[in-house]
């Protein structure tokens, strides 16, 4: 009994990305998924209806399972992730275990916040107060905001993004004092920040276009600076 205990012990501490998608399997209701549930000798989805939800062969998942499998790529580890059901707390669960770091950042493409959250910027009166996602686009403010930085109703939405409206807005860059300063840091913050949420690849796009639009900019990011935000003072003219 000793012996089969540890060999129980060895085979999920040396497998543990195998031992965590056979409890989710097993954890699943066939009958969520339109499948039968009867004359299964064991609970959940059995490997073949995992593999065919995920559009990998059975023999791939089964081996995945037995630790025999290789590390999957990020799109395998998605659409694992869809067929099991997980929820993103276990998708990035599984990340971790399947390639040692969490999944890229999705930034979320809604244009404002939720109310609630609303009424905590406007709260703030006399602080300038903003929210943005993952590739810095703006997408709530307050009216103290509005009034030092910009007037962010009267942009188009693309142009409410932080590098943009600092290297391709007149006004702004008029409004900073020490406007090289300021975007140097915004730079190397931007560039920190993505590389440490995992946003890169969803950044390029941005990155290439301030690149082809702004000399300054392009000379800025190749220098490969990195900061990290913290307390500072920000000097900007009042118009």
């Amino acid at each position: 009994m000793a012996t089969n205990r540890m060999s129980t012990t060895t085979t999920i501490n040396g497998n543990p990305l195998g031992a965590y998608l056979k409890d989710r399997r097993a954890k699943l209701d066939p009958a969520a998924f339109g499948l039968p549930s009867t004359r299964r000798r064991t609970p959940g989805l059995r490997r073949e209806e995992v593999a065919q939800r995920a559009h990998v062969s059975a023999i791939w998942y089964t081996w995945l399972e037995q630790g025999r499998g290789g590390a999957p790529s990020a799109d395998v580890l998605d659409r694992l992730a869809r067929a099991l059901a997980l929820k993103e707390v276990e998708r990035e669960h599984l990340y971790l275990l399947a390639q040692g770091r969490p999944p890229e950042v999705r930034p979320r493409a809604e244009a404002s916040v939720s109310p609630r959250l609303q009424r905590v910027l406007d709260s703030l009166e006399t602080s300038p107060a903003l929210v943005k996602n993952a590739t810095w686009d703006v997408v709530a403010w307050n009216d103290a905001a509005a009034a030092v930085l910009t007037d962010y109703v009267a942009l188009e939405p693309e142009q409410r993004n932080v590098l943009r409206l600092i290297f391709g807005h007149d006004r702004v860059r008029a409004t900073l004092l020490e406007w090289k300063h300021t975007a140097r840091f915004v730079v190397a913050s931007f560039r920190a920040e993505i590389t440490r949420t995992g946003t890169s690849r969803r950044a390029q796009h941005l990155v290439e276009d301030l690149s082809r639009q702004s000399l300054e900019f392009a000379v800025m990011w190749l220098d490969h600076d990195v900061r990290t935000y913290g307390e500072g003072t920000k000097l900007v003219h009042a118009a």
